[in-house]
């Protein structure tokens, strides 16, 4: 349980998942989540809420939100202020969770993680309409994220715009060339010792206190991502690269691309142009070149033809950690964006 004091309340559930039973990597079906209700929830038993869906970055797990770092606060305490100063209209957020053991999902299904779009879909979203007073509509539905959070928010709107009717993606990922070519070079560096096989990496990773050595943190994403979108047919992670030169696999770097938010604009402008606002950001001096990222999807949710007037884009000075800071001031606008409180039935 968060041990700061809100206005508001934080709610504890576990959710049973039919869906993520028999994933390939055995992880627990029992999922937790937080519903965060707003102030004044509690009197007002008539009014139902619009939501805010919120996903973590890559390796994050759920009490990462409650986190406290010296001189600031964490988000869920940052949010409660700003609807108990009444700066945005209330609004539930409902923080999901997606680990596996790779790390992460990015949100999506693969014969490699499990089927984690689908729990959120057509799991959470049903739980959490029908335990709590929501505006149960897309119009009134919001989500957003960080990094993959980001990559899983913009994913997850343009392949369900019947459930989400706005977004937002802090330096979230986007234009995977910038992203991941880089990473894959310096990979093939860090797998030297390993004689080019990252299961090698793998096993040293596990049998030892994580993030010990320089190399972890890339190649665990690198594994992990290769899980979600390159697994081989039993499910495998394929990388999309060869680990002793880094030069592309076109087969698998196709499948990478295929998830990239940039690319897959195109095919997906009619659920951009529904959405009621779309919040692009990210830092100038992101590792993971995602400013550029973000930069290439403002440009292509433009020719998608999104308006201007329904889009929020900023570059902000930073880098990609610790910019959790970046989602209070876009629920405030998404908030704005999605609510139109109205009575119960």
């Amino acid at each position: 349980m968060p041990t700061f004091t809100l206005s508001g309340r934080i709610d504890e559930h576990v959710i049973d998942s039919a869906l993520l039973r028999d994933n390939p990597l055995r992880d627990p079906a029992r999922r937790p989540l937080w519903v965060y209700t707003p102030p004044g929830y509690e009197e007002a038993p008539g009014r139902r809420y619009p939501v805010v869906y919120l996903l973590l970055g890559y390796a994050g797990t759920l009490p990462v939100w409650g986190n406290r770092t010296a001189f600031r606060q964490p988000v869920p305490e940052l949010a409660d202020a700003l609807f108990a100063r009444g700066d945005a209209p209330g609004t539930l957020l409902v923080f999901v969770d997606a680990w596996t053991t790779y790390g992460g999902s990015q949100f999506i299904d693969s014969p490699g993680t499990g089927r984690y779009h689908s729990y959120l879909c057509e799991e959470l979203v049903p739980y959490v309409d029908a335990h709590y007073r929501t505006l149960p509509e897309r119009e009134h539905r919001a989500i957003a994220g960080k990094s993959s959070g980001g990559l899983g928010a913009a994913v997850s709107a343009m392949l369900r715009p019947d459930l989400f009717g706005a977004f937002a993606t802090h330096s979230g990922d986007s234009l995977s060339q910038a992203q991941y070519q880089p990473h894959f070079l310096t990979a093939a560096r860090q797998l030297r010792p390993y004689g080019g096989d990252i299961f090698r990496w793998w096993d040293d990773f596990r049998s030892r206190v994580a993030f010990t050595k320089e190399e972890d943190l890339n190649l665990l994403e690198i594994l992990g991502v290769s899980a979600c979108f390159s697994p081989g047919p039993d499910g495998t992670p394929t990388l999309p690269f060869d680990p002793r030169t880094g030069a592309l696999r076109e087969e698998e770097w196709q499948r990478w691309l295929a998830w990239d938010p940039v690319r897959m604009a195109a095919d997906h402008a009619e659920a951009l142009r529904s959405q009621r606002g779309i919040w692009i950001d990210a830092g100038t001096r992101d590792e993971w070149f995602l400013d550029l990222g973000a930069l290439a999807f403002r440009d292509a949710i433009a020719e998608a033809g999104v308006r201007d007037t329904d889009v929020h884009f900023e570059l902000f000075e930073g880098g990609h950690h610790a910019v959790e800071y970046r989602m209070p001031p876009a629920l405030v606008w998404l908030a704005h964006r999605i609510a139109e409180p109205r009575e119960c039935d």
